[in-house]
């Protein structure tokens, strides 16, 4: 069990404030009630040991999220959450909406179009 871990904990603050209350934090509560243990690991090592490290801002490693979850094509719930995610961090809305445009010739028009149609409610609210 690594609840007990500095990673783990540290995971879990910055969990709080890059997806408490939001997509994120709802999946990773509905992955929890499924296989504890997965989200522990999403909470410890991708959130407290990945995300955290130095030499990139966190709105750049969300806007980064973005971009991987929009070119899978199918972690539209991922994108919404890092989306989100890379507001909370001080992302802009042009900003999450350029780096999916960005993507038109690498990962295709489809995968930008419903990136963008995923993203519609999260593009359009006012800051």
């Amino acid at each position: 069990m690594i609840r007990n871990d500095a990673q783990y904990q540290k995971g879990l603050e910055l969990m709080a404030f890059l997806h408490g209350g939001h997509t994120g934090g709802a999946r990773v509560a509905q992955i929890q009630d499924i296989c504890p243990d997965f989200a522990d690991m999403a909470i410890a090592w991708a959130t407290g040991h990945i995300l955290s490290r130095p030499g990139l801002d966190l709105a750049t490693r969300e806007l980064i999220l973005v971009a991987s979850c929009a070119t899978q094509g199918f972690a539209q719930t991922q994108l919404v959450a890092h989306a989100e995610a890379a507001l909370r961090a001080g992302a802009s809305r042009r900003q999450i909406m350029e780096t999916v445009l960005q993507l038109t010739f690498y990962a295709g028009g489809p995968a930008v179009s419903n990136a963008l149609l995923a993203l519609k409610d999260v593009l359009a609210e006012e800051a």
